[in-house]
């Protein structure tokens, strides 16, 4: 199965936080699944941490070389994205999160997440 991380369950995947749920945890795991990160993602985490941010713990760039090491794939954000954001019903206000689902949709890939309202758009999305 291919599977995004949507930035939260990035995060706790890369620090090992208590807080990343087990079956998030199995699923990227098992070998038989393909992990990706989206560009999106470091660029969230980059902002709110430049904006000293307490719920982030790390830079832009340290999310980069822990994405690296922990071998992930990157996905980065490409026109096709951007345009399907406009088709997505307005569930989530966040625009990354909104980037993410559209990116689960383009590519195809499940978006695994602990966000109850990306539930609402259903395929891809995973809630963990």
């Amino acid at each position: 199965m291919r599977l995004l991380l949507d930035t939260h369950i990035a995060l706790w995947a890369l620090t090992d936080s208590p807080h990343l749920p087990a079956r998030a945890r199995a699923l990227i795991a098992d070998p038989a699944n393909e992990v990706f990160h989206s560009a999106a993602s470091v660029w969230e985490i980059a902002i709110k941490h430049a904006l000293a941010r307490r719920d982030m713990p790390l830079s832009g760039d340290e999310a980069v070389r822990l994405f690296t090491e922990a071998g992930y794939v990157e996905v980065p954000v490409t026109a096709r994205h951007a345009a399907t954001t406009e088709s997505l019903p307005p569930h989530h206000a966040d625009l990354f999160d909104r980037l993410l689902v559209a990116q689960a949709l383009v590519e195809p890939m499940h978006l695994i997440t602990h966000d109850r309202q990306l539930m609402k758009y259903g395929h891809p999305v995973m809630y963990v």
